[in-house]
């Protein structure tokens, strides 16, 4: 877009609201006014004649005095004003600092601000002293702030006109800001472009009167072609967030500039293929199945993440095959999956539901009947993995004896003793609880030949996947009384959304707990997970980490810096790796480091070189056979 070249284009940028995501007086005032009991009605009103002076209501002059008059500022309020704007600046220009330093010749800041607290913030991010534009404060003789210099063009009205005429920029002239005297640089002539910038505040009558909207520096770079020229907007990063998946997940994808939308419910094959288009990250939990077909419509998917254990809802073979990267939270909600385990566990073992519902009906039924203690029981866990081994040692601790099997061998922990058969641990067993993975050939794994070999009266616990357990046969083992009493919280089906009813042959039984699938909902454990998965995402969008996947080599990087780093993602042949690096030789580009690791179908390079090379380089590696996706950081 750039219609000049760079060495004659000027980037003139504003400072509240665009270099810092905040408005500097209003956190002047926030820190001044700290003891004043009227101190939220003084901000409220500095907020609004900022508002109005940016939004063009307001004449500058006035804005300023106003303001300045409400403050009750004082000199020693700058230092504590100057370390908290250290902090607000704005994310974009946080993650573009390379941008600003090695373009400092090109870039002025020109603010209706003050210099006293600009000049520290702008110039530690690379931009030079005598490139910043703006007022400078009055004091009286006790260093109380009292009014700006009347003399600088900025203090006045069309004052950032005036100042940008004394410059005479002979060049392109692009101004990037959020307010109405940075468009009216535009308006007089004396830019090529005004881009409003939104990243921090939208306001709508600014915004109307640009040439173009910039959500942040990267999509401004990005447009013109600039130092991040390859390197995709954070803001046109599209996240989707399907399942009520916990708002500090949101909060992480939103902080770091990306566009989310969020969905409460799951979503259907067909709903989904229509949600996905355009998408970049995908996010879930168990109800939602990501098969070949929604896959085949993911146009610009590149990760997903299972906000949950199980992943056997994602087609993974069709996610390699795409070069997809599916990340999930293996151990994020294990104890609270325990917690609820040994809670059913008592409450089904002590009958205490049976007469629960009876004191419900106003029956008092004070007996010792059918209710036992935990201690001394046989408990018999089928699965021994994250979840089987931490509850063995829960149990273990209540005085339990320990059984379990799995297909895979695995080391007991405690007094935990291992089964050779599935058979034999259901013969000795007075509990069962499953914790196997959802594998399909986990299909009704426990029916009834299953429940025919268990003692009779067992306790059986479900909060695995809920297609492991013919129900019909559970129903009949708990009529029977062979099943003494039931906990399940997984289903062969389960409705989308909360309103939907659940429908299930086992409602109604006695001494069975029902829950909806809750197994790991607890407060804590989705807090973990929420924040566990988007951390994976992100080192895999942002660094090209793939530590933790579960359909990818598995890679992890160090962090990127002062290169370009490469990821090419590719079936798994020989002679990839020899290929990509003769394309480097061809075009006399220095590696700076190499990262390979593949699977039995696919295999995963990256390759961080030095800045400089060819735009012909990228097209060249792109269109290596056997390539299946291709990415550029920097």
């Amino acid at each position: 877009m750039l219609t000049k070249p760079l060495e004659q284009t000027y980037f003139i940028i504003d400072f509240d609201s665009t270099f810092t995501k905040v408005e500097a007086l209003d956190v002047l005032g926030e820190i001044s006014l700290i003891g004043r009991p009227d101190r939220d009605d003084v901000l409220d009103q500095i907020r609004t004649i900022t508002d109005r002076g940016m939004a063009g209501e307001l004449s500058l002059a006035q804005s300023l005095e106003q303001r300045l008059r409400l403050l009750n500022a004082h000199r020693d309020h700058l230092p504590a004003l100057i370390e908290t704007l250290m902090t607000k600046v704005s994310d974009s220009f946080q993650r573009n600092r390379s941008f600003l330093s090695e373009h400092a010749d090109q870039i002025y800041i020109v603010s209706s601000g003050f210099k006293e607290f600009i000049v520290p913030i702008v110039t530690a991010l690379g931009v030079k002293e005598d490139h910043v534009f703006a007022n400078t404060f009055e004091y009286d003789e006790k260093g109380n702030i009292v009014g700006c210099d009347c003399e600088n063009p900025l203090a006045t009205d069309g004052g950032k006109v005036k100042l940008m005429r004394s410059l005479q920029l002979d060049g392109d002239v692009y101004v990037i800001g959020d307010g109405y005297t940075d468009y009216e640089i535009r308006e007089s002539g004396l830019a090529n472009r005004f881009y409003a910038f939104t990243e921090n505040v939208l306001r709508p009558s600014v915004v109307e009167k640009a040439d173009y909207v910039s959500p942040s520096l990267d999509d401004f770079l990005f447009d013109n072609k600039l130092s991040r020229s390859h390197s995709y907007p954070k803001s046109r990063i599209k996240v989707l967030l399907l399942e009520n998946v916990h708002p500090v997940a949101v909060h992480l994808f939103e902080q770091e500039g990306f566009s989310v939308e969020i969905r409460k419910g799951a979503l259907d094959e067909d709903e989904l293929i229509e949600a996905i288009r355009g998408v970049h990250i995908l996010g879930i939990r168990s109800k939602t199945n990501v098969s070949r077909r929604v896959l085949e419509h993911a146009d610009r998917l590149i990760t997903i993440g299972a906000f949950c254990i199980g992943t056997n809802q994602i087609d993974l073979t069709a996610c390699s095959e795409r070069g997809i990267a599916v990340f999930n939270a293996p151990y994020s909600n294990t104890r609270s999956v325990v917690e609820l385990a040994i809670g059913e566990i008592i409450m089904l073992i002590r009958n205490v539901v049976t007469k629960s519902n009876k004191m419900h009906e106003g029956i008092w039924d004070k007996s010792a009947n059918n209710s036992f203690e935990v201690r001394g029981k046989k408990l018999g866990l089928i699965g021994y993995g994250n979840i089987g081994t931490q509850l063995s040692v829960v149990a273990e601790a209540l005085g339990m004896e320990v059984y379990f099997y799995d297909v895979v061998d695995k080391l007991a922990l405690g007094n935990a003793r291992k089964c050779r058969t599935l058979e034999d641990l259901l013969a000795v067993s007075d509990i069962v609880s499953l914790h196997t993975d959802g594998r399909k050939d986990n299909k009704n794994l426990i029916g009834a030949r299953e429940f025919g070999l268990m003692k009779e009266g067992v306790i059986f616990l479900n909060l695995s996947r809920g297609h492991i357990v013919d129900i019909p046969a559970l129903v009949e083992a708990i009529k029977s009384g062979k099943v003494a009493g039931a906990g399940i919280d997984v289903f062969p089906y389960e409705p989308k959304t909360n309103s939907e009813e659940f429908i299930n042959e086992l409602r109604g039984l006695p001494n069975v707990i029902l829950t909806p699938h809750i197994g790991g909902s607890t407060e804590e454990a989705q807090e973990n997970i929420g924040t566990f998965v988007p951390g994976k995402l992100l080192e895999y969008i942002n660094n090209g980490s793939t530590y933790g996947s579960v359909n990818f080599p598995e890679l992890q990087l160090p962090l990127l810096k002062e290169s370009h780093r490469l990821l090419h993602i590719h079936r798994n042949v020989p002679g990839i790796l020899s290929q990509l690096n003769q394309i480097f030789a061809k075009h006399h580009i220095n590696i700076k480091g190499q990262y390979l690791k593949t699977d039995e179908h696919i295999g995963y390079v990256i390759t961080d070189i030095a800045k400089e090379y060819d735009e012909d380089v990228v097209a060249e590696l792109r269109n290596v056979e056997n390539t299946i996706k291709f990415r550029l950081l920097y």
